[in-house]
């Protein structure tokens, strides 16, 4: 470079720098301003060398992410400050003691977070993108601001990734999609959250892309006229009530059109709300209620509303902090607009987020809201362990999803994602009534724990010390709390089962005259085609090994030449494979989504599954179903730009499956005659009775009984013991 152009060069850092201070959402104080300037000149100094692959100052970059927390996200001195140093350690020679020596604890604090998130290795055995966003939010409990200033920082990467290899703008557009504009949703990120998407949008899918940019802007003067024949129509009315308002248009996303074009199957011309408007007013806080309904009425007063498609979000705002009425009205030419009412301090939350909502307060109170506002998102990290694509998928579950709004017996108001169902509200109260519960009432009416809920229901929670979860309720939640907790206590009465099983197990090896040992265990585990021994024993506990099949076990084991060929299959492989025949036994049925449908299917070749391996469906064009593992290296990609064609897939255990068994029992009618049957029913483990009825015809009943169970042999030691109930006569099975 020459020197005129570095002295150019240096002046825009210079007036990058200024606009940094002028855009500053909160206000700073000198001390502020001190802070920031030492920030600016470490970070010029640390970059001095560098430049980025478009050719710039590479401290264009660090001042470009402090710019968007300054003024879109609208954080403080620290965070002006982190972001202007979220690069410095990572690549540079300055080191994190020096951090702390120049900018203090908590500005060294959140470069550390940042720093962490960059050396995150790569981890071979799970998608590397979930992985990472794992570990990027366990850094939450050092700092909030770790995410925020990353979310900045890679909305900054997607605003300048023109110069970039085509296959990396892909790779990175998905990895946004996929993971920073649901978290930047969650975080009420809204205008950050939608420039993600349509930027992820522009590089994933290009043309699309800008099909749908060039007839925006080829409608923007209709638009315009339509903005300006709303406001002249409202304009004398919200004068007369003395409101100050401003009416702006809002054109939809182009991410969102596209999203409503492939959801309801209709061209850009057919996608009726393209633009919403937005009314902004100024008055005190103490009146924005009042204000905004006086609005809404005046609205609706001049165009005629659609009942079903009002939001209030005044009255119950969003866990985020939004608040805003929003109404569908029907406008000139028969068209529905979308009008959104919001005062000039809610449109800010909205704008800004957590940073605006939090902005007016001090001390101890913006301490607490920001504690509230991290062990929200924190809700989805109480698993730990579990794997990270799921991990994600919980994640991104509770990130993205809408919100109902449900009354406890007492009143009280509880926001749950849409979807969500009685089980859910029980574990969002606390884990013990979630574990405990026995049914739900929905509006004073008894319903299934699987019933999906809608705001305004009331929703009572009956429980039971004797309740407990069984693997169905994993179907019946969405959240991802829910999820978890249940995992555990069904982990937790796995293994009390595998402790009766290891018993039962031992008592008959005796029998069978064969030291129970570790060698005899691994041989039992391989035979049986189980992966652990805590699989055998919990089989053990259920009944499922019969004594015939410890006799074929002995057999084999007896004969030389088989042991010897065991151990040798078990020295060639590191894991502990069935024979072909049990696989296929224990997982002979692949099904899809949540009805368990059998469907067609071939594995792909990328990840080449074997039964048993955790997969899901990716519905291709013109191969059908293909199913990947959930760790594939594709699963990633696929998830962020398809997610529409990927449908839930699982391998169904014969021993772990339960089938309605249906009993006719006859019999002499007496007293107590169906409490004693009933009382032997739930007495039997792993029986669940789904339907009951009785009928007496002189003196003789006839009951029908339906149960779920696992397998025949529950259903020959359930007949068994109602035979010896007192009074029965005969029980069949139809």
């Amino acid at each position: 470079m020459t020197e005129l152009e570095i002295e150019q060069e240096n002046k825009a850092i210079a007036a990058e720098y200024r606009n940094l201070l002028r855009i500053s959402y909160q206000t700073l104080t000198e001390d502020d301003k001190k802070l920031i300037r030492l920030a600016f000149d470490t970070a010029v100094d640390a970059h001095k060398e560098q430049r980025r692959k478009s050719g710039e100052a590479y401290i264009f970059h660090p001042i470009a992410v402090a710019k968007i927390v300054a003024a879109e996200i609208g954080l403080d001195a620290t965070s002006i400050a982190a972001a202007l140093l979220h690069d410095v350690v990572e690549d540079t020679d300055y080191t994190l003691s020096d951090m702390e020596q120049l900018f203090g604890e908590t500005v060294a604090r959140i470069v550390a977070g940042l720093t962490k998130i960059s050396r995150l290795k790569k981890d071979t055995d799970v998608s590397l993108q979930a992985e990472n966003f794992r570990k990027m939010l366990l850094t939450l409990h050092e700092d909030v601001r770790v995410i925020i200033i990353k979310i900045a920082d890679r909305l900054h990467n997607m605003q300048t990734m023109d110069s970039m290899r085509p296959d990396k703008q892909v790779k990175i557009a998905s990895e946004t999609l996929y993971i920073y504009a649901p978290l930047a949703h969650r975080m009420g990120l809204y205008n950050i959250k939608t420039e993600l998407e349509d930027l992820s949008l522009k590089y994933t899918e290009p043309e699309v892309y800008n099909s749908i940019l060039d007839k925006i802007i080829d409608s923007k003067e209709e638009q315009k006229e339509y903005i300006k024949q709303f406001n002249d129509s409202l304009r004398d009315a919200l004068t007369s009530e003395h409101i100050d308002y401003e009416i702006k248009g809002r054109p939809k996303s182009i991410f969102s059109i596209r999203k409503k074009m492939l959801k309801q199957g209709v061209t850009f011309e057919e996608v009726y709300d393209k633009f919403a408007v937005r009314i902004v007013y100024n008055c005190p806080p103490k009146d924005e209620k009042f204000i905004a309904w006086k609005i809404y009425s005046i609205v609706t007063d001049n165009y005629r509303p659609n009942p079903t498609r009002l939001r209030d979000w005044i009255s119950s705002p969003k866990s985020t902090g939004y608040e805003a009425l929003h109404i569908t009205v029907m406008g000139a030419e028969g068209r529905w607009v979308e009008v959104q009412i919001r005062s000039h301090r809610m449109n800010e939350v909205a704008e800004k987020g957590y940073a605006a909502h939090y902005k007016y307060k001090q001390g101890e109170e913006r301490d607490s809201g920001l504690d509230m506002w991290l062990a929200k998102l924190q809700e989805a990290l109480e698993n730990p362990d579990v794997n990270a694509v799921d991990f994600v998928e919980q994640f991104k579950l509770n990130l993205y999803a809408k919100e109902i709004y449900i009354f406890t017996p007492k009143g009280d108001l509880k926001s749950l994602p849409k979807g969500a169902t009685p089980l859910d509200f029980a574990f969002s109260i606390h884990t013990q009534i979630g574990l405990k519960t026995r049914g739900a009432k929905v509006n004073g009416k008894l319903v299934p724990l699987s019933r999906t809920l809608k705001s305004g229901d009331q929703v009572d929670i009956i429980t039971s010390e004797n309740s407990k979860p069984n693997a169905n309720w994993l179907d019946y939640v969405t959240t991802a709390r829910a999820k978890s907790k249940i995992k555990a206590a069904l982990n937790d009465d796995k293994k009390e089962i595998a402790l009766e099983g290891k018993e039962i197990l031992k008592r008959k090896l005796k029998q069978l005259k064969i030291t129970f040992n570790e060698s005899v265990l691994n041989d039992l585990v391989v035979f049986f085609g189980f992966k652990t021994s805590q699989d055998l024993f919990y089989r053990a506990g259920l009944g499922n090994i019969s004594n015939q099949k410890l006799k074929d076990f002995a057999t084999a084991r007896s004969n030389a030449f088989l042991n010897f060929f065991k151990k040798k299959i078990r020295r060639q492989s590191n894991i502990e494979e069935a024979p072909k025949g049990e696989i296929t036994h224990k997982y002979d049925l692949l099904v899809f989504g949540k009805e368990e449908e059998k469907l067609e299917y071939k594995f792909s070749p990328c990840c080449k599954p074997v039964p048993g391996d955790a997969v899901f469906g990716f519905v291709t064009v013109s191969e059908g179903i293909k199913v990947h593992k959930n760790n594939c290296p594709n699963a990633v990609s696929l998830q962020a730009n398809y997610a529409y064609r990927i449908i839930k897939a699982k391998w169904i255990d014969s021993t772990q499956q339960e089938y309605a068994a249906n009993l006719v029992i006859t019999g002499i009618d007496q007293v107590g005659l169906i409490n004693n049957l009933t009382q032997v029913i739930s007495s039997l483990h792993n029986v669940n009775m789904k339907k009951l009825s009785f009928e007496t015809n002189d003196g003789v009943f006839t009951g029908n009984i339906t149960v779920a169970v696992k397998n025949k042999k529950m259903i020959d030691k359930l007949i068994h013991s109602i035979k010896k109930t007192d009074g029965v006569h005969k029980v069949h099975r139809l």
